[in-house]
């Protein structure tokens, strides 16, 4: 079926990013893959390139673009590459609304040229080793100390964490208040105190920076506070519904592309003397995923369209989320399945797209937690 939700401007910077992607990450993606982050002079590149800060203020260096549109344009051509590694969504989509909305006008013209150009990489810190979709688990927290507020704790599953030059770190800044004692407070390399523990070794996504980080009486500066104090918890509900869209945008473009390259692969290759796309069992598995392709595919659309217009409510968003990766996630098992024993096989694209999107259903909030979300929305 013929899309309709882009204009010529969004497939002409769809050209634009495929170009960046053809000329400036896939020579180097598995080096970085090796070495476990990207190059910053490719963050750079990004940002000359008019890929970072899309939607910030052209005041600021932006594109002035405010079309989540452009972001999910980011998200499909990034996707179909193969390259989760260069985390600009999470820049762009995830940390620049905080930007861009909470800021006051110093902070704006302290971060966001830099946050669009490249020079300035960002990161969120929220989980932590004993509390990860809990925010009434956060034990991060920060002392009033009149002109500075003392940070004390420790992040985890950090992405950006090696590479961060500014991080929007969750703490807690009153002790009794629960979720709603949270605040937002901006740290900034090199801040005393402020430390990064290992590049964490995962199963896929390698060349993305994911890191530990600990704060041990970290003096963040009274005009670091991002948003009201104590206001975390309705700053972080606000902007969610973007970043979940933001996954399942990431989640069918993946299950897509998994379709197209097994459908190429299943036309080639044979078994007992013909093509396996010959074998019935075979058509039927493409006939059922291009079927879920197409139906999620109409829907995660109509987001879009929706969160363009300012109607994406957070219950939508939770069911494109946990639709579009439990999609991809079932798609790209059986499409290694189709693959055989090639599909094991790591120069395969089916096997880094297997272990690369696997952690679709579970981070931007678990498939489970997604479930919540809408359960109680109808049932309460």
């Amino acid at each position: 079926m013929k899309r309709k939700i882009f204009t010529e401007d969004h497939e002409a910077f769809r050209r634009t990013v495929r170009a960046f992607l053809e000329r400036e990450v896939l020579p180097h993606y598995e080096r970085w893959e090796r070495e476990g982050a990207v190059d910053r002079e490719v963050w750079r590149t990004a940002g000359r390139q008019g890929l970072l800060g899309v939607a910030v203020p052209e005041e600021y260096g932006g594109g002035g673009q405010d079309d989540f549109r452009y972001g999910a344009v980011l998200a499909e051509e990034f996707t179909k590459a193969g390259t989760p590694g260069l985390a600009i969504g999470l820049h762009n989509d995830v940390i620049g609304p905080y930007l861009t909305s909470l800021a006051t006008e110093e902070q704006k013209k302290r971060w966001l040229p830099g946050f669009c150009s490249g020079e300035t990489i960002t990161a969120i810190a929220m989980t932590e080793p004993g509390a990860g979709s809990d925010l009434q688990g956060i034990r991060t927290s920060a002392e009033d100390r009149g002109d500075h507020w003392l940070l004390n704790g420790s992040k985890t599953f950090i992405s950006n964490g090696i590479l961060a030059d500014l991080v929007i770190v969750v703490a807690r800044t009153t002790p009794e208040g629960g979720a709603k004692g949270l605040s937002l407070l901006v740290v900034e390399r090199g801040t005393a105190g402020f430390e990064r523990g290992r590049n964490l070794d995962k199963i896929g996504q390698k060349s993305q920076d994911t890191a530990e980080l600990f704060f041990h009486d970290v003096r963040v500066p009274k005009e670091n506070l991002l948003g009201e104090r104590d206001g975390a918890f309705v700053h972080l509900m606000t902007q969610l519904a973007q970043e979940r869209l933001a996954i399942a945008v990431a989640g069918i473009a993946g299950a897509e592309h998994l379709l197209r390259i097994t459908r190429e692969y299943v036309t080639g290759r044979e078994a007992f003397g013909r093509p396996l796309a010959r074998l019935q069992h075979v058509r039927f598995e493409i006939a059922e995923m291009a079927t879920e392709c197409a139906v999620t595919r109409a829907f995660v659309d109509r987001c879009i369209e929706d969160h363009v217009s300012g109607e994406l409510d957070a219950v939508h968003a939770s069911m494109a989320k946990w639709w579009a990766t439990e999609l991809q996630k079932r798609t790209a098992d059986r499409c290694l399945q189709l693959h055989g024993g090639y599909g094991y096989m790591s120069e395969y694209p089916v096997a880094r797209a297997f272990t690369d999107g696997r952690i679709q259903t579970i981070y931007g909030g678990t498939t489970e937690i997604m479930k919540e979300i809408i359960g109680r929305s109808l049932l309460s």
